[in-house]
């Protein structure tokens, strides 16, 4: 076994770590020491112990083995070659304790060193336990035994609890050895463990940083307090956008974020990172960072991070970049509009001349006025599509007081036709007397829209109902149908401009995707709010609130099945 120098040694470690020949020597240095102190009391005391050959013979015995200690490269030796030290020592203590009688009781005591070396060492434990034993044995009867005038069982009985204590102190070394032997190894093989899940660790840690760094959308892990755990490199470049130039170290309240006009400051506490950190939970919160031409719009999003006990531990926040799609559906609406406006002049222009050309049908060929009515009902249908696309926010309200009733009965009578083409049941829930300050035309149209849709969406039969009601000084209505249905990601584009959904586009549902954006609208400048529960093959239910349009009272009338008669009747 090699054993290699480690130059940085710290705590218990320190003698394993030093090197094989440094921790030879520091074994041997205490035992030499003693025997240093030793011949200064001989010097002092005893000086005619020099002129004891045995005593000169230990001395220099002694001085050999620390030279050699530390003189031999033991780490090129097997590991039980450094034992010879201890071994030889035995003999200097021998010999030393032979060559002057006057250390007889100091000497002995010298013998613990080499045995507390042998025992400790781990190597040969039985051998190291007998020689101990033996050389102590030695040590006190090689005097009695030497002695001129011989020597009695008594005189050999006298020293023997020496060797026994000696066989004892040996033992306890080895057993604590043993066992310290057992722990170390079980901390190394700890230690192994640890510094391969570390390793583990650190992968992991690296591989999460570069997969978080390389995406487009910016990251920011916050933990309870609201201090910064994580922030990924897309998010460092936008949040340099919100910095202001003229404040060297800003604070939240001091950044550049604005509301989705890009003008109007949002309040510190309404900021997506400050409501993260109270718990809040939300997705597509947009807000712009910075101003003027660097100006970037960013659509938001934040998640809690729960333990087990569901306590707020800190959030993450998504920041998307939405800037570039911000101006291409502008383009796209400026484009919608200006082509709109430019279709208005001239279908107004051809509506025109076909009234004035129908006006006569009378005097037409037969075939003409086929033509004409047919090219008529098609410059109305392009009108009206026109009116849908130049359909904004900045319309205008002409509010009446209106029977919602009838406008339920009227948008009911012209979905008719095609519910009866699509088999499908028009079903009518509706409270009356109930009158509604409301703009006729436009929530005309939001129920033609809805209740059209859903005869549409149910191309192979089912039931379409439409209840409304009360509560308190609020309307709400409600379109249900069991037609085809929606996923989820198509429901969270309904209202989209131009969106159609993929089951229609397959089935060859007509429709353009403006009608529910445009009911969105008209709902919107009532005040009121709409939302939308599909399932796929289940059916689809739209509900609408206008609040505060009501006055109070009423009754709740007969609800159920429309017949065909009473829908073409219907006022």
């Amino acid at each position: 076994m090699t054993h290699t120098e480690v130059t940085k040694p710290s705590g218990r470690h320190f003698f394993r770590l030093q090197g094989e020949r440094k921790r030879v020597f520091l074994t041997q240095l205490p035992l030499s020491l003693i025997m240093v102190v030793a011949v200064l009391i001989a010097v002092a005391i005893y000086p005619q112990s020099f002129k004891q050959p045995l005593f000169l013979a230990a001395l220099v015995m002694h001085v050999l083995l620390l030279a050699a200690s530390l003189a031999i490269p033991w780490e090129r030796f097997s590991p039980s070659a450094v034992l010879i030290i201890p071994y030889l020592d035995f003999v200097a203590i021998g010999l030393f304790r032979g060559g002057n009688q006057q250390f007889l009781t100091a000497v002995g005591l010298l013998i613990f060193f080499p045995v507390f070396w042998l025992a400790s060492s781990g190597l040969a434990k039985r051998t190291a336990v007998t020689v101990s034993v033996v050389a102590a044995l030695l040590i006190v009867w090689l005097p009695v035994m030497t002695a001129p005038d011989g020597f009695t069982l008594e005189e050999l009985a006298r020293p023997l609890l020496f060797p026994i204590v000696v066989l004892a102190y040996a033992t306890t070394v080895v057993a604590v050895t043993n066992t310290m032997n057992v722990q170390r190894k079980a901390l190394e093989a700890k230690d192994v463990q640890l510094r391969a899940a570390l390793e583990a660790s650190q992968q992991r840690e690296r591989l999460l940083e570069t997969v978080v760094d390389t995406v487009a959308v910016g990251l920011v892990v916050v933990d309870g307090g609201g201090n910064d755990m994580l922030m990924n490199a897309t998010q460092r470049k936008l949040h340099a956008y919100a910095l202001p130039e003229n404040i060297d170290h800003p604070k939240e309240k001091d950044l550049l974020v604005f509301a989705t006009d890009a003008i109007t400051p949002v309040p510190a506490d309404e900021r997506p990172v400050l409501r993260a950190i109270r718990g809040e939970e939300f997705t597509n919160y947009q807000v712009w960072l910075g101003s003027g031409e660097k100006a970037r719009a960013v659509s938001t999003a934040a998640r809690p991070m729960l333990d087990e006990q569901g306590t707020f531990h800190g959030a993450v926040i998504a920041f998307h970049d939405v800037t570039d799609m911000m101006a291409a559906l502008a383009a796209k609406n400026d484009f919608v509009a200006n082509v709109s406006h430019e279709f208005r002049t001239p279908l107004t222009s051809i509506q025109g001349y076909l009234e004035m050309a129908l006006e006569d049908s009378d005097e037409l060929p037969p075939d003409v006025l086929t033509y004409l009515t047919i090219a008529s009902r098609n410059v109305d249908r392009l009108s009206s599509l026109v009116s849908d696309l130049l359909t904004t926010d900045s319309m205008s309200l002409e509010l009446t007081r209106t029977n919602v009733a009838r406008l339920v009965a009227e948008s009911l009578a012209s979905a008719a036709p095609s519910a009866e083409h699509n088999k499908v049941t028009l079903n009518s829930q509706v409270q009356e007397p109930l009158e509604a300050l409301i703009d006729t035309r436009r929530i005309g149209q939001v129920l033609d829209n809805l209740i059209s849709n859903a005869v549409k969406y149910s191309p192979d039969g089912g039931t379409v109902t439409v209840r409304t009601w009360a509560e308190g000084a609020d309307l709400w209505c409600e379109v249900q149908d069991t037609g085809i249905g929606m996923n989820s990601s198509e429901q969270a584009q309904a209202f989209t401009k131009f969106f159609r959904a993929r089951t229609a586009v397959q089935r060859s549902i007509p429709g353009i995707g403006l009608g529910l954006m445009i009911t969105k609208t008209i709902i919107a400048k009532h005040g009121g709010t709409i939302s939308l529960e599909s399932e796929r093959n289940v059916g689809t239910t739209i509900r609408f609130v206008l609040p505060g349009c009501l006055g109070t009272g009423g009754r709740t009338v007969g609800l159920g099945r429309i017949s065909q008669p009473e829908l073409e009747d219907a006022p």
